[in-house]
């Protein structure tokens, strides 16, 4: 009958227990036969392999025998037997339990489903809140530009008041007068010196 124990950090008498050869903390010890007497054989996962004639596969089973386990996912599987008057403690590699289980499926859940769907609904709603902002300060500052346009074509244009002096020009002017409409008397006899013209009676027109 073989059994293996996955040891994450154990201590004989308080000292540190490892790998002789690199002294890995983590490593297995693996029991072989029907014997209790048998020495356990134990393996690091850099490749080196020792025989302890302390811990025996009687040993192995007293460990297995011994451990607590692990209810919750924050527990730790550990053990302590003695062997000879000396004192083995340590943790063992935990087993996947149905707490692990849950508590996987529970932060994945939240993590990746539950977390960032809140955090899409608070942008939505961040953007929501700032978009009529900023959409009406694009609108007052369309509405000041247009306004300055406007402002500054009625100002090239003469503004919105009519001007009362301007008269359009004629259509087919007459060519007396040139379309002015009368003729200027250099004259001190008289005190009208604009006389009006007599081809296109004042109309600056002519037919």
């Amino acid at each position: 009958m073989a059994i293996t124990l996955k040891i994450a950090a154990m201590t004989i008498d308080d000292y540190p227990y490892g790998c002789p050869d690199c002294g890995g903390a983590a490593f297995t010890l693996d029991g072989r036969g029907i014997i209790d007497a048998f020495p356990a054989w134990g393996n690091c996962p850099a490749g080196h392999s020792w025989e302890d004639p302390l811990i025996t596969v009687g040993v192995l089973k007293d460990i297995d025998a011994a451990r607590t386990g692990r209810a919750r996912a924050e527990d730790d599987d550990t053990f302590e037997v003695t062997v000879g008057g000396a004192i083995l403690a340590g943790i063992l590699h935990p087993d996947v339990t149905l707490d692990d289980i849950k508590r996987a499926t529970r932060d994945v859940y939240w993590r990746r489903i539950i977390k960032p769907a809140i955090r899409k609904q608070k942008n939505r709603a961040k953007r929501a809140i700032t978009r009529p902002v900023k959409n009406a300060g694009r609108t007052a500052v369309a509405a000041t530009k247009a306004a300055a346009l406007e402002a500054a074509w009625t100002t090239q244009a003469g503004g919105y008041q009519p001007d009362p002096d301007y008269e359009p020009e004629p259509i087919n002017p007459c060519p007396a007068c040139e379309g002015r409409r009368y003729f200027e008397m250099d004259t001190r006899l008289h005190a009208t010196t604009r006389v009006r013209c007599a081809v296109c009676h004042g109309t600056g027109e002519i037919d």
